[in-house]
């Protein structure tokens, strides 16, 4: 992305399924908001529309899979693979395949890979990891009888190794001088690897159609929803950001980490998630923005919190004190917890109704005590409940993306403009006792 970039083209960018992290290094790359499109959660419907609003004003649409090219969920519904998401925007694949302990038996794992699905056009290759010219030459000639160009090759070379944590790459956000000038020096590397020239006229060759835009909102109401933001939160999808503003909400941005009140005049909050965990002695620290925080919601004011929203609305995250709205503590467990979920409310909330359906992700290594039991949550290992919820507040671990339904986002803006219940902990359920789709796309794994 960043080496088309160089080259004078306007460059957009998508994530296959749900993630944070890698747009926001798709955003240093491009200049542009890094996109999703998870067929799971929005439907399949959704995402030739919102490809297209990722692509609008783009000269390339470069769509970064998720996991292996025909991995995704499995169990009823889309199976939401780079696969399957190739098909629903008509964008040929480049397949990067770690080249690094292989030979001729490169030439199987592309031709699987080719033939697999014949629907899915792979059109090209590009070899990773390579150790030297002549490895190259072993594999371009083991590729050659299959008719998939090769693209480039970059070679083995520890320098490129990015940062990690147990979510994947550490937030643009915590490091944004450090990773601008790693994408840079990449940059360099894939422009002196790669065929460019090449990537672009196989993004040219995919069909430019016409597509429905994206559902929006109509405006409900007008009123100021503040949103957490900053290295401790960053984990929102700007499809949800536009959906509130399409509402009529106007979005103040504050820092949990500094600020010491909430803006003012807001009826609403909205908290994604991120890493509260790593910056949880200076969450704790804040007490002003805590307890100014425990006084509004308590008082009325609407609140969303997702995953590290709803460890910062504890009462503690590992014995550090926190804002205390909701009635559980928070801890690190070193399990991991992630996976789609469909919830069905036990209760009205802001975003929706007794009773309502929502599609969301979780993604998580804390657990609260207690739970939970606002939400009945369905995943593919069975069923269970979490999270906590009153006619003024959703907090749970469930991601939402509201590409596909952007109704919750009305309901909240209509929520947060309502007038102000006051509304205590003991309120809470949760108790213990439970445009087009081109100008050209390209699709690489």
């Amino acid at each position: 992305m960043a080496a088309l970039r160089r080259r004078g083209l306007r460059v957009a960018a998508a994530k296959v399924g749900p993630d944070f992290i890698d747009p926001g290094y798709h955003a240093m790359a491009t200049g542009r908001p890094g996109r999703n499109l998870d067929s799971w959660i929005c439907g399949e419907e959704a995402i030739a529309g919102l490809a297209g609003r990722a692509a609008a004003g783009a000269d390339v649409l470069v769509v970064e899979g998720v996991m292996g090219l025909f991995d995704g969920a499995s169990g009823g519904g889309p199976d939401a693979s780079t696969a399957s998401v190739a098909r629903l925007i008509d964008a040929p694949v480049v397949l990067v395949v770690d080249a690094s302990a292989m030979s001729r038996s490169v030439a199987a794992v592309v031709h699987g890979y080719a033939t697999f699905e014949s629907d899915v056009r792979l059109a090209g290759v590009v070899l990773n990891r390579v150790g030297s010219a002549g490895h190259a030459d072993l594999l371009r000639e083991a590729l050659a009888p299959l008719g998939v160009p090769v693209l480039g090759v970059l070679r083995r070379d520890d320098a490129l190794t990015w940062r990690d944590r147990h979510l994947g790459l550490v937030p643009v956000v915590e490091q944004p001088d450090a990773v601008r000038r790693s994408v840079k020096s990449l940059a360099a590397v894939v422009a002196g690897g790669i065929d460019l020239e090449g990537v672009v006229a196989l993004a040219r060759s995919a069909p430019d159609r016409p597509v429905p835009a994206p559902a929006l909102p109509e405006p409900v109401a007008q009123v100021r929803v503040a949103v957490a933001a900053g290295p401790a939160f960053s984990f929102v999808y700007p499809d949800n950001l536009e959906a509130l503003e399409a509402a009529g909400a106007e979005l103040a941005p504050f820092d949990p980490l500094s600020d010491a009140h909430l803006p003012p005049d807001v009826g609403g909050v909205y908290v994604g998630g991120g890493f509260p965990e790593v910056y949880s002695a200076q969450l704790a620290d804040n007490v002003t923005l805590l307890e100014d925080v425990r006084r509004r919601l308590t008082g009325g004011t609407v609140a969303w919190a997702e995953c590290g929203g709803l460890l910062w609305l504890a009462r503690s995250l590992d014995g550090r004190a926190l804002a205390g709205v909701v009635p559980a503590d928070g801890r690190m467990s070193g399990r991991l917890t992630l996976g789609y979920r469909t919830a069905t409310l036990r209760t009205d909330c802001p975003l929706a109704p007794a009773g309502a359906t929502l599609r969301g992700h979780e993604f998580h290594y804390s657990e609260v005590s207690p739970a939970g039991d606002a939400l009945v949550l369905r995943g593919r290992h069975g069923t269970g409940a979490g999270g906590f919820a009153d006619r003024r507040l959703l907090a749970s671990y469930l991601h939402l993306h509201l590409g596909g339904d952007p109704s919750p986002a009305a309901r909240f803006v209509a929520s947060a403009a309502a007038p102000r219940d006051r509304v205590g902990d003991a309120a809470v359920h949760g108790k213990p006792a439970q445009v087009r789709s081109g100008p050209a796309t390209v699709t690489g794994e």
